[in-house]
């Protein structure tokens, strides 16, 4: 059976996140944004988490750990790297640990930039991968405790997943992102295409996730260093991905 996913909003732009393994009735979080819109999502799909998934100590992720620590005795695991920042950390996970989620099994991929310890969880027999602060929909997390070539190595693994992937990110920042590659990539008619579609979902008070990693090496800049359009739109057609990408990335904390 299928991975099942309920994805919901929390603070202002967070994503909160269930799946459930409906074989085996298990349920975990990824994350924890905010206990009353989770408490929410558990009543409303009936859905009892056992377990969160942490992907990194910042607090808009896990806000809510201890307070469902407390209600529901779930475990909660997160990246060693940031074990002393993660409240109620029960299990520390490294690059190419499991952890299972009843039958399903994900693999632990440690992705840093955003922070200095953050991981993604990659869920290969359900085709989908939750990335938080690393990976965006048309956009990478800002890099608060790493230099750019640590972004970029991260960036890397996510995009050697199969291109079918689906995508799940930690906040709705697609539409304020289709604007910036637009900026850099003006002339990508699947950006342009893509980049009308999120303003129609958005208008409709609709969520632009989840997405697709074929989609965002499609359209997405910060995976498209190698492009030789944006290379000859930033002037740097000859330098290395490492400067194309740091690059990228000034642009886009100053856009």
């Amino acid at each position: 059976m299928a991975l099942e996913i309920e994805q919901f909003m929390c603070r202002s732009d967070n994503f909160g996140i269930l799946i459930h393994d409906a074989e085996t009735g298990e349920t975990a979080l990824i994350d924890a944004p905010e206990e009353r819109a989770i408490l929410e999502a558990v009543e409303r799909t009936g859905w009892r988490p056992t377990m969160i998934l942490t992907t990194h100590h910042h607090p808009d992720h896990v806000e809510a750990n201890l307070a469902l620590k407390e209600r529901f005795g779930l475990a909660i695991v997160g990246p060693a790297a940031e074990a002393p920042r993660i409240p109620g950390i029960d299990r520390k996970v490294r690059e190419g640990d499991t952890v299972r989620v009843g039958r399903q099994e994900a693999r632990v991929i440690e992705t840093p930039g955003h922070t200095a310890g953050h991981v993604s969880y990659h869920f290969a027999d359900a085709g989908v991968a939750f990335t938080a602060d690393t990976l965006f929909s048309l956009g990478c997390g800002r890099l608060f405790e790493c230099k750019p070539p640590v972004m970029l190595a991260s960036l890397r693994k996510l995009a050697a997943l199969p291109l079918d992937t689906v995508i799940h990110c930690g906040h709705e920042y697609t539409e304020a992102n289709a604007r910036f590659a637009l900026s850099i990539d003006p002339t990508n008619s699947a950006l342009k295409e893509r980049a009308a579609k999120v303003s129609r979902l958005r208008a409709e008070g609709k969520p632009t996730l989840p997405t697709t990693l074929a989609a965002e090496m499609a359209t997405n800049p910060f995976l498209r260093w190698h492009d030789p359009v944006i290379r000859r739109n930033l002037g740097m057609e000859n330098a290395s991905d490492e400067a194309v990408f740091t690059e990228i990335r000034k642009r886009k904390d100053i856009f």
